[in-house]
């Protein structure tokens, strides 16, 4: 199993067999290496890396061991598999070659946030007449019962809508283009534009 972080762009469509394929367009943004966890130092393998701000030509800090931090935006520490470890080195470059031959993947992401939201829109309740004098159009009506005098867990009610971490398996690859750092997958990507989202291949 092997990651990689990409930014989410547009969404926008392919010729592929004669016919138009939706695709999302995933920009790769420059990674660098900037600690290696090791089973003899944390019990596991794992990689730290940073995106690169700009893509900026980030540089090593006094010593040689670490990386300006000025210079970066986000951090994010992906497991390896066994012996990947010594495939890397502080301040080496991850980019997107290491997806290629690759068909498909997974990808995480968090969808987008919507805040408070109450309950016909957050669960597309049908709601009740709108006309003839009803009083009660898009209320959420009856949450509990006599026994038990208490509401059930799991009632859908309004509350907090969006930003959870959405998994998407097994997403074909339509595209790879090296020279702009883009990846094109099928079909849709959960978040906004510009959201880091997590590919695992």
């Amino acid at each position: 199993m092997a990651w990689i972080l990409a930014k989410k762009l547009e969404m926008t469509r392919v010729i592929k067999w004669d016919k138009f394929v939706p695709v999302t367009l995933l920009e790769v943004p420059q990674l660098k290496v900037v600690w290696i966890k090791t089973v003899e130092s944390d019990g596991y393998e794992a990689l730290i890396v940073w995106i690169l701000a700009d893509k900026k030509e980030g540089k090593l800090g006094k010593g040689k061991k670490f990386l300006n931090i000025s210079e970066f935006s986000t951090i994010k520490e992906f497991p390896l598999n066994e012996g990947d470890a010594e495939k890397f080195a502080v301040g080496s470059d991850v980019t997107s070659e290491v997806l290629e031959g690759v068909e498909s993947v997974n990808i995480v992401a968090f969808s987008k946030w919507k805040g408070f939201t109450w309950a016909m829109k957050k669960h597309n309740f049908h709601g009740w007449p709108g006309s003839h004098g009803s009083k009660f159009h898009r209320a959420l009506g009856s949450i509990g019962n006599r026994k038990p005098t208490r509401t059930h867990k799991g009632k859908k009610m309004h509350g907090h809508h969006g930003d959870i971490k959405v998994n998407l398996r097994n997403v074909p690859v339509e595209l790879i283009n090296k020279e702009l750092w883009l990846i094109g997958v099928r079909g849709w990507v959960p978040g906004a534009r510009n959201t880091i989202v997590d590919i695992i291949f």
